[in-house]
């Protein structure tokens, strides 16, 4: 073979290699700078810009696209250890002419982080409203939207501060508390408060026979689905919030919003299109 057609495929095959040898190294060595990349490039697909503001010394980190118009900005709040990009599946199929909002909640990613931050339910309730003030996001009524532990945030400031408030959405929301348990609950704590739970030779005793256990249960994996969600808290906030509406959707657990996006950002549409419709009925009458 000529010389230079090895040497031609000699350097074809460095040009290739290099930036694959690069990728393989950066996910080995930084994960995290490659995932940052990936957000980046997702956000600015989808028209996201990253910006930060201040509450005296506080930090909020938040995301947005639009501007603020007639319709209600829709101001969203991910879920514990999550980050407002979460929230991109579903921002690709809401509509570009609505002013969207994502922000970092308390003690996540780009907002500050500090061990001596109220991180309880009311304190992230408080930063979410200092962030709303420094947005001005309240200068009318907005839509705020929450799943998991922001869906919790979101509910209690609306109870809080309900003129900021157009309407709720809750995803799977966190924080419900029932009056009575269980028949299961209830004997699980009849089980705890007796003392035949020591005399179950089945339970392991040490952290020894606890790692023991579970090396024993992973070597054989079971293909079981797990297809049991509890919805009942549905019923009950239904039952205690003026003009609610109910959606249970099948195929996805708890995690609606990385589930099923495109579900999500309909419902949210129609909600919110029901919601100016009402408005709009009333003005009439």
């Amino acid at each position: 073979m000529d010389l230079d057609v090895v040497n031609m495929f000699v350097i074809a095959g460095g040009t290739l290699a290099i930036p694959i040898l690069a990728f393989v190294a950066s996910f080995l060595l930084w994960p995290s700078a490659l995932i940052r990349i990936y957000y980046w490039y997702w956000r600015r697909t989808l028209g996201m810009q990253v910006r930060y503001v201040h509450h005296d010394d506080y930090q909020f980190c938040y995301s947005f696209r639009g501007r603020p118009g007639h319709k209600p900005s829709i101001l969203m709040l991910h879920g514990f250890s999550a980050h407002k990009d979460m929230w991109l599946s579903v921002v690709k199929f809401l509509p570009k002419n609505l002013h969207l909002v994502c922000v970092d909640m308390p003690g996540h990613e780009g907002t500050t982080r500090s061990s001596l931050d109220d991180l309880s339910i009311d304190g992230q309730v408080k930063r979410i409203h200092q962030f709303v003030e420094c947005l001005k996001l309240n200068k009318k009524p907005f839509h705020l939207v929450g799943t998991s532990m922001g869906g919790q945030v979101a509910g209690v400031y609306a109870a809080y501060y309900p003129s900021d408030v157009s309407s709720l959405c809750l995803v799977c929301p966190a924080g419900l508390q029932y009056s009575t348990d269980n028949q299961f609950v209830q004997r699980l704590k009849e089980l705890q408060d007796s003392a035949a739970v020591e005399k179950i030779p089945l339970i392991p005793s040490t952290p020894e026979e606890m790692s023991e256990m579970l090396q024993l249960c992973s070597y054989v994996r079971f293909k079981v689905p797990q297809q049991v969600l509890d919805v009942s808290g549905a019923d009950m906030l239904a039952k205690s919030i003026a003009n609610c509406q109910v959606e249970l959707l099948e195929n996805c657990g708890h995690s609606v919003v990385m589930e099923r996006p495109r579900k999500t950002a309909k419902l949210i549409i129609d909600f919110l299109a029901s919601v100016h419709n009402t408005d709009n009925n009333k003005k009439l009458d």
